[in-house]
Order: structure tokens, then C-alpha cells, then sequence
């Protein structure tokens, strides 16, 4: 992208936040990635290599094998471990932290789940997918955080004596009815919303822009390339957002 192209779109979302008083951020996998942390297909590696993301991360995958499905989390919940979060991350807590001191509103909305945003010290996410740090028994349905890794056995076991399971949307299943509703709402109430490092395919996630901008918000997407989004977008900028959102939030008076 020309310096210059790149100037002139730096300065309009710095408009953008001067302007507005509500802002509504959605995150991709995009942002996770540059910490290190694999896309849900690159995590496909290894001993995971012969096995399809989408016949593991199902209701049915579990049931058949689940010690094979707690394994592959586990595996995914090691190497988060292992990761830090950005500068991507980083510039975003900065941000709300800014915005709610001057009394904004200011809603995180994220598809990953590996919580790299509250190790960054944001607040009150909504989680669209869940996270994998959390465990549900699918006996009794009690959730509690699981930090430990990797697991002492697959699948993990409840103190009732059920099978624990991550606490994340598989394909085939609803997305949290009041965490969707949150982000609904939000995205129709923002005056700018952000689609940061998220290809803008997986639904219902992927209408939250175009709900933004059809109730009048300013629209921003940063992401390596096009997106089903970017011809809805006020601007879209080409890169990552690790390394363009600390330079478009800085030197903003």
C-alpha cells in the first residue's frame, strides 16, 4: 500500500475516534495469529495434520471421541500458553482505557478464544465463541476456569463424575443467546465500529459491520486482505493489526 494512501486513511480513523463517542471493535483470528498462536486450520500441524478441524470442533466428534477432541483443545490450549499478547492487543486496552476514563462506551467484541485480550488487561469481552480456558461438564453443567496444562487425563473429569468439554461454539451449535445480543446491540448503537484481523465469512459475526453501517456508523476494517466487508467499509486498510492500530492510535491530538 503507497505511504501516502496509507497516511490519509490513518488520519480519517483518527477522525473517526475524535468524533465518536460510542465505539464497537470485533477481532479475528488475525489478531491472534500474530502473537504466534495458529488460525483454527493451521492448527492442523504435526500429529493433527490427518485430522479435519471441522469433524473435531463438532457435538458429535465429542461424543464419539472424547478424549481425541480434549487432546486436540489441550494441544491448543498449550501452545496459547506459550504466546503473548501483541501490540495489537495492547493498543486496544490502551484504547478503552482512554475511552472510559473519558466516559465512552467502548464494547470488545472477539471470535477467538484464547482470552490473549484479558492477558492484555481488556475488559467485559464479549466472547462470540467461547474460550477453551473454560470447561463445561456436560453432566451437571457446572463451568469453571481450567489453567492447568496440559490435563492429567482425556477427556477432564467433573467432581459429579462427568466429562468436562471446552466451553466453545462447535460447529452445529447456538451462539450464546445474551452475548449475541450484546454484540447486536452494540454494533447498532456504535458511532464507529472496528473489524480488526477477521475474514468477515463466519456468521452471525460477520453481519456486525454491515449492522453498523446501516445504522449510521463510521466503519473501519484492518485486515491483510479483501473481505467480503470492505465494500461496505468507510475505510479498509490493507496490514496487520499489530502493526498499523499502535501507529493509527498515536500522536491523535
Amino acid at each position: 500500500m503507497p505511504e501516502e494512501v496509507l497516511q490519509t486513511q490513518t488520519e480519517m480513523i483518527r477522525g473517526f475516534l475524535r468524533e465518536t463517542d460510542a465505539i464497537a471493535v470485533l477481532t479475528g483470528a488475525g489478531v491472534s495469529a500474530e502473537s504466534g498462536i495458529p488460525t483454527f486450520r493451521d492448527a492442523q500441524t504435526g500429529l493433527w495434520a490427518r485430522y479435519d478441524p471441522m469433524e473435531l470442533a463438532t457435538p458429535q466428534a465429542f461424543a464419539r471421541d472424547p478424549a481425541l477432541v480434549s487432546r486436540w483443545y489441550d494441544e491448543r490450549r498449550r501452545k496459547s500458553a506459550d504466546c503473548e499478547p501483541n501490540p495489537g492487543h495492547l493498543a486496544l486496552t490502551r484504547l478503552q482505557e482512554e475511552f472510559e476514563a473519558a466516559g465512552k462506551h467502548f464494547t470488545l467484541i472477539t471470535q477467538n478464544v484464547d482470552r490473549l485480550h484479558q492477558r492484555a488487561g481488556s475488559r467485559g469481552l464479549l466472547e462470540l465463541h467461547g474460550t477453551f480456558w473454560v470447561w463445561r461438564c456436560t453432566s451437571c453443567g457446572e463451568e469453571r476456569e481450567e489453567w492447568e496444562v496440559p490435563f492429567p487425563e482425556h477427556p477432564p473429569r467433573c467432581q459429579c463424575g462427568g466429562t468436562r468439554r471446552p466451553s466453545v461454539v462447535w460447529f452445529g451449535e447456538t451462539l450464546p443467546e445474551s452475548v449475541l445480543a450484546a454484540a447486536w446491540q452494540a454494533a447498532e448503537h456504535c458511532g464507529l465500529f472496528l473489524s480488526l484481523g477477521t475474514s468477515s465469512l463466519v456468521e452471525p459475526a460477520a453481519s456486525l459491520g454491515r449492522v453498523a453501517a446501516a445504522a449510521g456508523a463510521k466503519t473501519v476494517e484492518i485486515n491483510p486482505q479483501e473481505t467480503p466487508l470492505s465494500p461496505w467499509v468507510d475505510v479498509s486498510v490493507r496490514g496487520t493489526t499489530g502493526k498499523l492500530l499502535p501507529t493509527i492510535l498515536s500522536a491523535r491530538e
